[in-house]
């Protein structure tokens, strides 16, 4: 399980919002507003490429030192991010500020590592979960939690019950929760082989069964 590193980024302020992302797609900028503890809600820009390479290397979810304006740095989490649903580049960001002090509820991806028993036999391995819903303190939220699967066997599954949280983290989610599960071979092949098998008998035409019974007749 990965801790969270604090990275920084710097933003301006911006006075116009609404159509002012054209103008600002224009200075390779991108449009973000900051809210949360003891922070009016403020339109910010940052510089879109600094901003894509910083998601490169965190995710929704990772604490970061935003400074405004050159002012001293806010904690803050990434709430959100907004993309294009063609190019899938980022087009808006939803700064979070936090107390360092305070603990808060948000949500962590889970990143899957090992190949299962399972999987080496011929099973199947489904991803049942994809985030966790977590409580800590800004500083002890990991950029994801680790789920190794390397000893799942078909027919067994991988719960949140099973998980061993970092230290100061609670997770907020059902112990008896499947997050990873391996299930048998499904019975598609056995069906493709008797398929292949009744190609090969002789299939009568059509009127060729009227015809044989008129024979039998005569």
């Amino acid at each position: 399980m990965s801790s969270a590193t604090t990275t920084e980024l710097n933003a301006t302020t911006r006075e116009t919002i609404g159509k002012a992302g054209h103008k600002l797609i224009a200075l390779d900028q991108m449009a973000g507003v900051v809210y949360g503890a003891g922070v009016e809600a403020t339109p910010v820009a940052v510089d879109r490429h600094a901003f894509e390479r910083l998601m490169a290397h965190v995710s929704v979810g990772s604490l970061l030192k935003l400074t405004i304006d050159g002012g001293k740095p806010l904690n803050v989490i990434i709430k959100e991010v907004q993309t294009d649903p063609v190019k899938g580049t980022p087009l808006h960001v939803d700064f979070w500020a936090v107390k360092m002090d305070q603990a808060i509820s948000t949500v962590v991806p889970i990143t899957f590592v090992g190949s299962s028993v399972g999987e080496r036999e011929g099973g199947v391995l489904l991803h049942e979960l994809r985030e966790l819903h977590i409580e800590a303190l800004p500083g002890d939220i990991p950029e994801h939690i680790e789920v190794d699967v390397s000893d799942l066997e078909i027919g067994t599954s991988f719960t949140v019950g099973d998980l061993t949280p970092p230290k100061g983290v609670t997770l907020h989610a059902d112990p008896e929760t499947v997050i990873a599960a391996v299930t048998a071979p499904t019975i598609e092949e056995e069906v493709e082989e008797e398929a292949e098998l009744e190609e090969g008998a002789e299939v009568p035409e059509v009127g060729e069964e009227e015809a044989e019974a008129e024979a039998e007749e005569e």
